[in-house]
């Protein structure tokens, strides 16, 4: 197998780990392959990949997603580094509607995670120096683009930091409550 697989939310979020081949130069690793992708149920096709570093420790970015039609599934990896990787189900019909699941990836566990349209998904860099990298199924829509505040006290994520040591853009400084949002997805 290409890759060991674990599902959450009633096997909509999917974490990966692919399979390394290593040998005295290094290693060979297949970290997409569309196929065994949607032999297992992933069958988004995706259409752009974005590249994100960041410099200091606990920078979050997130909790982001984008209003139909421009919603996104993402498939999110780290390549230097580590993060608390963030997910929130936005799915108002869905049995775990508002909850949360943290994933840790890092260049050292080589996991990845598949997050689908209906959720939120932010990180917090654990370590300076961060980079990302993450396949996305739809472009970028600056006008649907909603931050949603990892601080929101309905959601109760925790995270290993003070809220003052945390670097966030101006974006998601003025993120949007639970509360202020006008529709979640009804998927």
């Amino acid at each position: 197998m290409k890759f060991s697989t674990n599902w959450h939310f009633n096997n909509t979020v999917c974490e990966l780990t692919p399979k390394k081949i290593e040998d005295k130069r290094g290693f060979f690793s297949e970290v997409y392959h569309q196929h065994f992708f949607e032999e297992i149920g992933i069958k988004e096709q995706f259409i752009q990949e974005n590249y994100s570093y960041s410099k200091k420790q606990f920078t979050f970015r997130g909790l982001h997603f984008q209003n139909p039609p421009f919603e996104q599934a993402k498939l999110v990896r780290v390549l230097k580094g580590s993060v608390l990787d963030i997910v929130v189900d936005l799915r108002e019909n869905s049995d775990s509607y508002l909850q949360h699941k943290i994933f840790e990836l890092s260049q050292k566990n080589f996991k990845q995670v598949f997050i689908p349209v209906g959720f939120a998904h932010g990180f917090l860099t654990l370590e300076k120096d961060c980079e990302i990298s993450y396949k996305v199924t739809n472009i970028y829509d600056a006008a649907s683009d909603i931050s949603l505040s990892v601080f929101d006290e309905a959601l109760d994520i925790e995270v290993p930091c003070s809220r003052d040591q945390i670097t966030l853009s101006d974006k998601d400084k003025n993120a949007k409550s639970i509360k202020t949002l006008d529709k979640l997805f009804f998927i």
